[in-house]
């Protein structure tokens, strides 16, 4: 799966090489004034990256290499991270958890400072950053990569209690596995219920490749069961590629009730796994329950949310609309036209890493590109596949083009898209963890 599916692999160029893999792309310099010079007679100058995901741990990697001087803190509760991308097979029982974990070692060997603490406030005026422990750092630069909270309060009667029996695994841990333990127990014959959230949400694929993945499992395992995605919108990418492929590897197992069919999930009972939509109500033998999202909570408390709930930015800069020096990077941002996902976050990580180091020379920094391949898994050998390019325009990324070559018909998903989808795994995951 957001970010959640087998998506991505973004990367971000610019006149400076982060890593081997970057590409070298020219862009026109921002029409702004670049700003001052800050006054660091009293030492380097400080950036603080809230949230350890790709994009915060992509960022502070970045920022140490662009510039060994600057004092990074990495902000962090987590001491070990569980990656969302592949966290659809395990559910499925093709992976173990313990393969998307990987800890924060490597970041502080690179002299990166981690606080494995929660940032609880965030003084934009004084830049600093308060911790659950107590304790205030300071900063000239801070960079927000919160992610997404789920929101409990968008759905009549779906709560965080009752995520313990409509599992939502949004998030991975324990959350995946308790899904998977309920696939595994469910009688031959059950329906699985899968209810999907409008956008904007993390990884908008991730829905579909968890329905096709938990197909694998039921077809081999229990195929008199049956798939019911209850959707809140008609139409989402690559969808007649999906549905070709449910009809080819999965036929009748699979159904999907779009929004103007009624497909708007508006309560759940989790006492009896019942699901309620604008026109008809569902019993699940298992009830996968995705709710709706907004920005991770540090990012309302900064003050950098707006009424969507998500963060405005410059997407030349990735700074804030609304709150000064501060940077919003990943699943949190109203990016536009790219995607909320791993990939993008780590590209947007690095781009924005590059972007500070300009500003805090008093440069002028270049518009970031951001280039890339997305993957959805459907089988352990068979996934989809979709690229672009985007690049800011105004506010917001817009896609230029598409890229050809890995698969922009994706005509026929391919055992070789399979495979450059685990290697963009090991890659995303070296890039921001070692």
């Amino acid at each position: 799966m957001a970010a959640a599916s087998l998506s991505g692999f973004f990367r971000m160029a610019d006149t400076r090489r982060l890593t081997r893999r970057n590409v070298i792309r020219g862009a026109a310099a921002v029409a702004a004034a670049a700003l001052a010079r800050p006054s660091l007679a009293q030492g380097a100058a400080r950036v603080a990256v809230i949230g350890g995901g790709f994009g915060g741990a992509a960022c502070a990697r970045a920022l140490r290499r662009l510039d060994s001087k600057l004092q990074v803190t990495l902000v962090e509760p987590n001491k070990v991270f569980t990656a969302c991308p592949f966290s659809n097979e395990v559910i499925a029982g093709l992976r173990e958890l313990s393969e998307q974990q990987f800890s924060y070692d490597k970041v502080a060997a690179d002299g990166i400072t981690f606080a494995a603490q929660a940032a609880t406030k965030v003084d934009a005026q004084a830049r600093t950053v308060g911790l659950a422990d107590g304790t205030t750092l300071s900063y000239d630069r801070l960079v927000l990569a919160p992610g997404i909270e789920l929101r409990f309060d968008a759905l009549s009667g779906y709560d965080e209690a009752a995520s313990t029996k409509m599992p939502h695994a949004w998030n991975a841990g324990e959350q995946t596995l308790l899904l998977r333990r309920q696939l595994e127990a469910m009688d031959d014959g059950g329906l699985v219920v899968i209810a999907v959230p409008a956008a904007p949400m993390r990884c908008p694929p991730a829905p579909y490749e968890r329905a096709s993945l938990i197909a694998h499992y039921l077809k081999a395992k229990k195929p008199k069961s049956k798939i019911l995605l209850l959707d809140a919108k008609d139409a989402y990418s690559q969808q007649k590629l999906f549905e070709k492929a449910w009809q080819d590897l999965y036929p009748g197992m699979i159904e999907r009730i779009g929004l103007s069919q009624g497909g708007r999930v508006t309560s759940a009972n989790p006492a009896t796994n019942e699901i309620v939509t604008d026109f008809g109500n569902y019993t699940a033998a298992v009830a996968n329950v995705i709710p709706p999202q907004r920005a991770g909570r540090i990012a309302a408390i900064a003050g950098a949310t707006d009424h969507t709930g998500w963060c405005p930015i410059n997407a030349g800069t990735f700074e804030s609309k609304l709150v000064p020096n501060i940077h919003v990077i990943g699943d949190a941002c109203l990016g536009g036209g790219i995607p909320k996902s791993a990939s993008a976050a780590s590209a947007q990580g690095k781009a924005c890493a590059l972007t500070i180091t300009k500003l805090l020379a008093g440069e002028v920094p270049a518009p970031p590109v951001l280039e890339g391949v997305c993957y959805s898994a459907l089988a352990p050998d068979y996934a989809l596949s979709q690229g672009g390019v985007y690049q800011p325009k105004g506010d917001i990324f817009v896609q230029e083009w598409a890229i050809g070559g890995l698969d922009n018909s994706a005509e026929l998903p391919s055992e070789a898209k399979a495979k450059a989808a685990k290697t963009w795994f090991h890659t995303i995951t070296e890039d921001a963890f070692g």
